[in-house]
């Protein structure tokens, strides 16, 4: 139905000429001025769906970005739903209090403390798959999987719902593919020669099934490379990358929903949703 209900906009798609709005297997590509914001929010509503919004804030990032990830978020995200957010943490006693709207709620789930933050970003594919089996898939219709250290900025609403949601990573979408840092590694699952886009696994979501299905595979493939002493590229994005070339999304975001204000070129960007917040003695993940 969303499907059919977005390939209807048909005078809305051709106001933004300027950016690809549509894949070759026929996804849409949301973008700012191609969707009816409140048609979403009461046809989402009246098919009755609700979300829930995975974080993992361990170590310092729970003391520097999370407070501003959920206060944030009860500005802008999925305000027309019911929203729980499951904050994955490796000390929940610091989990800030926010308050929260009305059929908002928050959970929290203790995770292990790992040195790297390579090993923390790759093992939440099993972490949020285990809590999809436990526990959302009996509250919630989709899922939304977010890095913590963003801000949300701007409307993130039913629209960038799905079956299976990729978002195009903000560094990449404007580059030719030559440039695009997939694993080569023929020893890694996550090796691929080519793709359809470079997607950044700081946003993916989709029906509980879809997002359980892709973590679960993300998560074998790890092991597996990890069993053989192998290392993805790019870690848990490597395998999400290949997971989207094999199986692919229904629905693809625009870089508007996870912008990095650093970027220079930002002719397409008309609204920046989601951004990226960068705070002294944070180390963070290289992105070009």
């Amino acid at each position: 139905f969303f499907q059919q209900r977005q390939n209807s906009f048909t005078g809305e798609n051709k106001s933004r000429g300027d950016v690809q709005t549509c894949t070759w297997w026929r996804a849409p590509v949301i973008w700012e001025g191609m969707f009816d914001a409140a048609l979403y929010d009461q046809t989402h509503a009246k098919e009755g769906s609700s979300v829930a919004l995975t974080v993992f804030a361990v170590g310092r990032y729970l003391d520097a970005y999370l407070e501003t990830f959920l206060t944030s978020a009860e500005c802008h995200f999925m305000l027309a739903l019911p929203v729980t957010y499951y904050v994955f943490t490796d000390a929940p006693e610091k989990v800030p209090q926010v308050a929260l709207g009305p059929r908002r709620s928050l959970k929290v789930i203790r995770v292990p403390k790992h040195s790297r933050w390579q090993d923390v970003s790759m093992m939440r594919m099993k972490a949020i798959s285990d809590a999809i089996e436990s526990d959302i898939r009996h509250r919630c219709t989709h899922v939304f999987c977010l890095d913590v250290d963003q801000e949300f900025t701007g409307r993130f609403g039913p629209e960038a719902l799905g079956e299976s949601v990729a978002l195009l990573h903000a560094y990449y979408y404007n580059l030719p593919k030559w440039l695009f840092t997939y694993d080569h590694n023929p020893g890694s699952r996550a090796h691929m020669d080519t793709g359809d886009f470079y997607y950044h696994a700081a946003v993916f979501g989709g029906s509980w099934r879809s997002v359980k299905a892709l973590t679960e595979s993300c998560y074998q493939g790890i092991t597996e490379d990890k069993r053989n002493g192998v290392e993805a590229r790019w870690h848990d994005e490597s395998h999400l990358n290949k997971y989207f070339w094999l199986h692919k999304p229904s629905r693809v975001l625009s870089p508007e929903y996870c912008w990095d204000r650093q970027i220079g070129d930002r002719k397409a960007i008309r609204v920046a949703r989601h951004v990226f917040v960068f705070l002294p003695n944070i180390s963070h993940i290289k992105l070009t």
